[in-house]
């Protein structure tokens, strides 16, 4: 009886070796395969990461140039308020008077605006050019239209309301009358 169960122990160790070889091959490929996917997902986050990486480079630069922006351009509120007073401010000092008083305020309240229109300047406004000039939308807005044949077509002829620039950004358009041919429509009876 000892010798049968020795037997049939040699049989089973035999089947279970040549069960473990089939089997070792099946996991070397399941390895491989395995491989090949941590590689592929390895890959796939490697690319996530730099697009990330490059998404957040792009968003500090961004945020740079947007405070840059802000430094640059910080005051243009303030200058847009002030602009209407300045015009204001205009008109009150070329007031043409005989009063000897009256006078002598107007050269004080000039030098105020003289001082106001440097200040002005300083920070970077200046006047936007109209009259003479060829009409561009972009600086100039055209209130009225008028044909005058000893100028070219889309000149100023006039300027109803003086436009600013601050930098490079238009605070106020001027407000122009523009040289322009007026079509005359026919109409049928």
């Amino acid at each position: 009886m000892h010798n049968r169960y020795r037997e049939e122990e040699k049989e089973l160790e035999e089947e279970k070796k040549n069960e473990e070889v089939p089997l070792e091959e099946d996991s070397k490929e399941e390895e491989e395969c395995d491989i090949e996917a941590l590689k592929e997902e390895v890959k796939k986050y490697k690319e996530q990461y730099l697009r990330v990486l490059a998404d957040s480079e792009n968003f500090k630069k961004r945020i740079d140039e947007e405070r840059i922006r802000e430094r640059k351009y910080g005051s243009q509120r303030v200058l847009e308020k002030l602009i209407p007073s300045i015009d204001i401010f205009d008109k009150a000092v070329n007031i043409q008077t005989d009063d000897e008083k009256l006078k002598n305020f107007l050269i004080g309240f000039e030098m105020i605006n003289n001082n106001l229109k440097q200040t002005l300047s300083e920070e970077g406004v200046k006047k936007i050019k109209a009259v003479g000039e060829k009409f561009d939308p972009r600086y100039h807005h055209a209130v009225e239209t008028e044909w005058n044949s000893d100028y070219e077509e889309d000149v100023i002829l006039s300027e109803m309301q003086t436009g600013y620039m601050y930098k490079d950004r238009v605070l106020r358009p001027s407000l122009v009358k523009v040289n322009k041919k007026t079509e005359v429509k026919e109409e049928e009876n």
